[in-house]
């Protein structure tokens, strides 16, 4: 299994819809179920500073993600754009394998 892990910081008036569209239930979950190498998104706020946000989401290996992104290159590409009005950055932290 590996974690992807993602860093956003979040537009103070952005805060509810970046929740409610990153959430477990949101869009990008919904594109990843698509796939049986995905296992889910935790969406986790830092309790110091309201506006940072990590994401990360659980795939069976590496492979298995990189297959995934290849194959919905434009539709990730589509949300990945859409989303960024709600942030004022974000960055990949890494991908980690679970141990």
């Amino acid at each position: 299994m590996i974690e992807v892990i993602w860093e956003f910081r979040v537009k103070p008036q952005q805060v509810a819809e970046f929740q409610r569209d990153y959430s477990a239930r949101g869009p990008w979950s919904v594109l990843f179920g698509s796939s049986a190498a995905y296992h889910g998104t935790k969406l986790l706020r830092d309790r110091e500073d309201p506006l940072r946000f990590l994401t990360v989401d659980t795939w069976d290996d590496f492979g298995a993600y990189e297959r995934f992104r290849a194959e919905h290159a434009d539709q990730y590409r589509e949300l990945d754009k859409g989303f960024e009005r709600f942030t004022d950055s974000e960055r990949l932290i890494g991908i980690f394998e679970v141990l």
